[in-house]
């Protein structure tokens, strides 16, 4: 099984705008979440707070898709109209199990919206070296919880070193 995809594979791989330009159907994205909330309206507004743009909603179904620096969001609330994919009862921290990394141009930026909007990061912003088949891969990041305990971790991409 192969897991790496090569940069000349994906010549989009890097862009930095959002796969949706306001048509229908003009989605590009290779992997967009669909997240159950508890409540839309207060999720909106931290995600809001994060920095996400509301593309489009549909309040009928209580749901709303989200961008931020190219990168694709959906919630919508947990209990509310229409159709939910659900395995299980949800109880909160929803997502347990999983973290979202989320590239930004700016993750400082994003830091300051959370630490003025009143929510502690649960991760600080750090600095850590990943390794690669490569050498080490570089993120300036932390960790934040949303309302209903999805976990985001912002970074900016710090590139690539040797390892030593």
């Amino acid at each position: 099984m192969t897991h790496a995809r090569s940069a000349a594979a994906s010549p989009e791989r890097g862009r930095r705008r959002s796969p949706y330009d306001g048509t229908v159907g003009a989605f590009r994205s290779w992997l967009v979440p669909e997240l159950d909330v508890s409540d839309l309206d207060t999720s909106l507004a931290f995600y809001g707070l994060l920095g996400f743009a509301v593309l489009y909603t549909r309040a009928e179904e209580r749901f709303a898709y989200l961008e931020l620096d190219g990168v694709n969001l959906m919630i919508e609330e947990a209990d509310g109209p229409g159709r939910r994919f659900r395995t299980a009862p949800l109880e909160y921290p929803f997502g347990r199990g999983i973290n979202f990394q989320i590239e930004v141009s700016h993750v400082d930026r994003v830091l300051e919206r959370v630490m003025v909007g009143g929510h502690a990061p649960l991760i600080p912003m750090e600095e850590r070296w990943y390794k690669t088949d490569r050498g080490l891969a570089g993120n300036r990041q932390f960790v934040v919880a949303d309302p209903d305990g999805y976990l985001l971790r912002f970074f900016q991409d710090l590139g690539t070193r040797q390892d030593q």
